[in-house]
């Protein structure tokens, strides 16, 4: 399923959606997308038609993750991150930016490299007001990848983001859901915010091979602290 890439968040480009799968490689990373994205990417082949939803434009409003409105709190300027950390599930992982190619989607982090996560640098930075987007793999045909363990979070946990500006970004988890592709909730996951948001999303649920696709989304909604 096609469809068309949503706007940046604080630039002047546009962003799009993502990925396919070769064989048993199951590489998943975000794809931005205004109506849906895949969260599965692959080598090369076969083009994955399934995808979940994506950032509305940085001037519409949506609800916020966590149900109700929070107060100001820290908002840090734009810059590009350059290390996640999430202790709980020993995540210490690189970014790599993640661009809209040639093809109109949004290119997944490289395949051989299970321990990368990418976010999407044309829209918000982590720490930056709105929400920003990171995605990472969650295994290889060989391997487990990056985002393995991502189900594992719970409300309270925190991470960190490290930026190329010296500063720490620490997010703590208000939720972690996992959604159907068919029915993701794209303004709710994507929409803008009145605080620096992120949500780390990978695939979950079932792989189907006719599809060549998983079937669900996991979604980590997490705000700055």
């Amino acid at each position: 399923m096609t469809v068309p890439p949503p706007a940046p968040a604080d630039d002047d480009q546009t962003p799009a959606a993502p990925g396919s799968r070769n064989g048993l490689m199951v590489l998943c990373a975000v794809a931005l997308l205004v109506l849906a994205v895949s969260l599965v990417g692959g080598n090369d082949t076969s083009a994955d038609s399934s995808r979940p939803p994506l950032p509305a434009q940085p001037g519409t409003s949506a609800p916020p993750a966590t149900g109700s409105a929070a107060p100001a709190g820290p908002v840090l300027p734009r810059s590009k991150p350059v290390r996640l950390l999430i202790p709980e599930i020993s995540v210490d992982a690189p970014f790599t930016d993640l661009a809209i190619g040639a093809n109109g989607q949004l290119q997944p982090p490289p395949a051989a490299d299970t321990n990368l996560v990418g976010w999407y640098a044309k829209g918000v930075s982590p720490g930056e007001r709105g929400t920003s987007i990171i995605a990472g793999h969650v295994d290889t045909k060989t391997a487990a990848a990056v985002f393995a363990r991502l189900g594992e979070l719970d409300e309270g946990d925190v991470f960190h983001v490290r930026r190329a500006d010296g500063r720490r970004a620490t997010f703590t988890v208000d939720g972690v859901e996992t959604f159907a592709k068919d029915e993701f909730p794209s303004k709710r996951v994507y929409g803008d915010t009145s605080r620096p948001e992120v949500r780390l999303i990978t695939c979950a649920g079932d792989y189907d091979r006719k599809a060549k696709d998983y079937t669900d989304n996991l979604v980590v909604f997490a705000h700055l602290t």
